[in-house]
Parts: C-alpha cells; structure tokens; sequence
C-alpha cells in the first residue's frame, strides 16, 4: 500500500498526448513520487493500457485517475476517482461515481481507491468546461470547500486544480492552513522549478502535467526543486 502523505511530486501524462520512450523513463527514474495517468477529453482504454505498460517497466508507482468509466483498466497500484465539489452538475460530484460502482462496484479494492476533492479554479480550462464548474470562488469558498473535503467528507485528498494558468500562492497557503488531516494536492502553470518550488511551500504535493510536453527539461527540473 502506498502512501500518499509522504508525496511531494507527481508527473501527470495525458493518454492522449505523445511523449517518446526516452523521456518517459527520464521521468519514471526522476525521483518523482509517482506517475499520475489521465486527462480531461479524448481518453480511451488502448491509450490508457499502452502507456499503463510502459510505466510499469519501472518501480515507480502508477496511478490512474478515472476521468471516464470506458477507460478503466486493471493493473495500476492506485485508482484516483476526481469529485468535483464545485460541479454545478451533480454527475460530476456523484451521480457517474455511482454509475462506476454499478458496474465495477464488486471488483473494487478499497485499499487501491484514492478519492479526490477537486477544486477547479481556471474558467479557461477544459475540466471546467467539462465539469460544469463554477471557479469564481472568493478565498473563504476555497477555504469551505477545503473543510468541507475533510471535516464533512474525509477525503484523502483536496485538489486545487488551475489546469494551464499559474495559481496564487496566497490561496495555496491559506487552504493549507484549514487541512490537518487531507493531503493539499496542487496543479497549474507548473513550468520551471521556480514555480514548482514555489508552490511546494504550502502544498503537500505538486503535480506537473503540461509543462512535459512543452518545456520537458525545465518539467523534469521540478522533482529537484520540490524536493529540495
């Protein structure tokens, strides 16, 4: 069993997108804590299956987050299932989450499940588009939102999600402050171990999805900078 709160660093790859046999295992051997695979559009179970058995060639943990119940593939080490508390669309929050556990509900290990609070704060962005999210949240909505993954909840997980644009810091740390127990996941605008050093400051992990297929040097230079 892996555990989540001894993270600092996750790559994040997008099934849909291409990156070489080189780079991959330049990341899987970084030192980051995991490989994160999912995306928000154009996700099927070949691409999943296909880049799920690259990563396995290699000790670092592989994790797949569940963005659409027709790419559910065995073999992964950890399953995170995104609920979207800002959905303004209750099948995000719930309703496909049930619809999951009708048909692989008694298949289902508990103990590979990681259930995730996200916060979706970038309006441009295709999961907020995708997910009916509503991100005009002032700094005490974020904060109640982050208590309610908790204290209501108890989620594993509160992840603050600016997919594409660089998040403010001020929010990341003021979350923080409010999470005892929920580990403060945090992804966006990544691009350079500055911006991931930055945010390391406050969230227990960061995650780096993007800056891969733009700046791959500068994204394999963040596992460094965060764990620093």
């Amino acid at each position: 069993m892996y555990d989540i709160t001894e993270w600092k660093h996750v790559f994040k790859l997008d099934p849909n997108k291409d990156i070489t046999d080189d780079q991959l295992e330049q990341l899987c051997e970084s030192g980051t804590d995991a490989i994160l695979i999912g995306g928000s559009d154009n996700v099927t179970e070949d691409d999943v299956l296909r880049l799920m058995s690259k990563v396995r060639r290699f000790l670092v943990p592989c994790v797949l987050e569940v963005s659409t119940i027709d790419a559910i593939v065995p073999g992964f080490d950890l399953y995170f299932i995104p609920t979207v508390l800002n959905s303004n669309n209750p099948d995000w929050i719930v309703g496909l989450h049930k619809e999951a556990m009708k048909e692989y509900g008694e298949l289902m290990s508990p103990e590979e499940i990681i259930v995730e609070g996200y916060c979706i704060l970038n309006k441009d962005c295709k999961a907020a588009a995708l997910t009916n999210a509503n991100p005009a949240l002032e700094l005490e909505d974020i904060k109640a939102y982050a208590r309610l993954a908790e204290k209501l909840f108890h989620l594993p997980v509160f992840y603050l999600e600016y997919s594409g644009m660089l998040g403010d810091a001020e929010i990341v740390k003021e979350t923080k402050a409010v999470l005892t127990d929920t580990t403060l996941f945090y992804g966006g605008g990544i691009k350079n171990p500055e911006t991931a050093a930055n945010m390391a400051e406050y969230a227990d992990v960061v995650v780096v999805g993007n800056a891969i297929y733009e700046d791959f040097g500068q994204a394999l230079k963040t596992v460094k900078a965060v764990k620093k």
